[in-house]
């Protein structure tokens, strides 16, 4: 996330907002308090070399939770914990890389050439349980009559078909959710797991090429995977098979869909070490006037990616600085409509979340481990994750924004959210990043994605990505404060609609 560009004449300015109310009778007083100069006096503080480029659990990311927090004590809006505490405790760990190799059947294969795994185990196995896709979803179930608990699962990518061609779990031509790439893999070890699975031996030749560069990333840099620690230590873990390791496991695994049980004998012998990082979320809350119990949560990335291997710090101006300062402007201009009487009906939670560059784990923990409001009672998530620069492909057409997710849950959000444009900001909103089929795959790749498996509806704002993302050169003086200043503005008119409308926003269609 190419050329920074500057704003000249000539490119397209940014429209005048179309203000159908009086600023006295409206939103529009409390959104024109989100001001360029506001925006760029926290972005140079925030983005500057003082805070080390915010890696999550490093002394800048202390610094940068410190901040958010002070903003927050100025503006007079309290803590969303119960106990008055800004700060959600994220515990992570960093595994490192293992070390060792498997031998199947009196076979030795070796780690990262045979098979990719970054988890540690070292027992015997006297056989594993193929269970076909590793699916279970409605009246179909790859693990029915199958006792897993305890023991090795055999699956691949894919899902079942008809005679004729058609998806069985569909009915229809169209693949589910199982087939998805970005979530084949959480979606199987979720019901592996809940099933008692040991762990899970993978086959989906999709997905190795991904797992094998982000391995070959952490061999080369002598990194770790970060992840949560959540207390559930059961000792599950994966590995990723290649096409030969599989078929040495279950010659016909290509072509039966027949779940059973395998003799194998199996010595794995993969060791690793874990060190244990400490890290927070920032949250923040007003309270509704009228429905109290019902969220709208609107977020950001606090973290960033620290300080190259050189020296070089990555101080994340855009990424996701202009997220934060944002969200810390949004509710400066909710607390100032509070104060003047005019304060939200339902809650509005500002969250900035930790660990997003590892994996989206500051987000993961909110809805996974520690709500601190019920999921069931929020409305809806709101993210911002880079919404300061121009994306080249949009040189000389600068005042849009890319809008990611809005009509995946809700058609009704999605409504609101194109008629609050119109309305206060007149920005092009582009879908373009939107489409399911989308390589980049950005609705996978941000906060809003922990809430929209949870089915709540969400919107990503994003400019798209540029020359300067994750490295050095992302820095406050590349920042279009006046794009950052309307496109915060028009997070707010629909932060706003949201938590005053008569009526939640409708659910109806299902998380994919």
């Amino acid at each position: 996330m190419v050329l920074a560009m500057s704003c000249n004449s000539s490119q397209k300015t940014v429209a005048e907002p179309v203000k159908e109310q009086e600023p006295s009778l409206g939103p529009v007083t409390y959104a024109q308090t989100v001001t360029e100069t506001d925006l760029k006096a926290h972005l140079y503080t925030y983005a500057s070399d003082e805070f080390e480029g915010r890696e999550t659990g490093k002394p800048g990311q202390k610094k940068a939770v410190e901040y958010i927090k002070e903003q927050y004590l100025k503006l007079g809006v309290p803590a969303a914990k119960g106990n008055g505490d800004y700060f959600q405790n994220v515990p992570l760990e960093v595994m490192k890389l293992p070390t060792g190799s498997i031998r199947a059947n009196g076979t030795e294969y070796i780690l990262g050439d045979d098979f990719l795994t970054f988890s540690s185990n070292a027992e015997h196995y006297d056989e594993v349980v193929y269970a076909g896709y590793g699916i279970e979803d409605g009246d179909y179930s790859d693990y029915r009559d199958l006792e897993v608990k305890g023991k090795l699962v055999l699956v691949k990518a894919g899902e079942p078909k008809n005679e004729d061609g058609t998806f069985k779990l569909s009915g229809s031509s169209e693949a589910s959710v199982w087939s998805n790439m970005s979530e084949a893999v959480g979606k199987r070890r979720e019901l592996a797991v809940s099933k008692g699975a040991k762990g899970m031996l993978y086959f989906d030749p999709g997905n190795y090429s991904r797992y094998k560069r982000y391995f070959e990333y952490m061999k080369l840099n002598g990194g770790g995977q970060m992840s949560i620690v959540d207390g559930k230590d059961d000792g599950y873990f994966e590995i990723y098979l290649t096409e030969a390791m599989a078929k040495a496991l279950l010659s016909d695994l290509e072509t039966s869909d027949v779940p059973k049980v395998v003799p194998v004998s199996l010595e794995v012998s993969l060791e690793t070490s874990n060190s244990k990082v400490s890290s927070e979320n920032v949250a923040a809350l007003l309270k509704g006037s009228e429905k109290p119990n019902e969220y709208v949560i609107i977020s950001s990335h606090l973290d960033h990616i620290g300080v190259t291997a050189d020296g070089q710090i990555n101080n994340g101006a855009d990424d996701d600085g202009s997220g934060t300062v944002a969200l810390l402007e949004i509710a400066e201009a909710f607390k100032k409509a509070s104060d003047a009487g005019h304060g939200p009906k339902r809650s509005v939670v500002f969250l900035h979340v930790t660990g997003e560059e590892k994996g989206l784990l500051g987000s993961q923990y909110y809805t996974d481990v520690e709500p601190i409001f019920p999921l069931e009672q929020t409305v809806a998530n709101l993210n911002i994750d880079m919404i300061g620069r121009i994306d080249p492909k949009r040189e000389g057409d600068r005042n849009y924004v890319y809008l990611i997710g809005s009509d995946k849950l809700s058609t009704d959000l999605h409504e609101l959210s194109e008629e609050v444009n119109k309305k206060y900001t007149n920005i092009e909103l582009d879908y373009t990043y939107n489409d399911e089929n989308d390589p980049n795959r950005f609705y996978y790749r941000s906060d809003h994605y922990n809430f929209a498996k949870n089915n709540i509806p969400i919107i990503f704002y994003f400019n798209g990505t540029h020359e300067d993302y994750h490295r050095p050169g992302d820095t406050p003086d590349k920042i279009n404060y006046d794009l950052l200043e309307n496109r915060t503005r028009l997070i707010f008119h629909t932060a706003w609609e949201v938590a005053n409308r008569a009526d939640r926003v409708i659910v109806d269609k299902t998380s994919k």
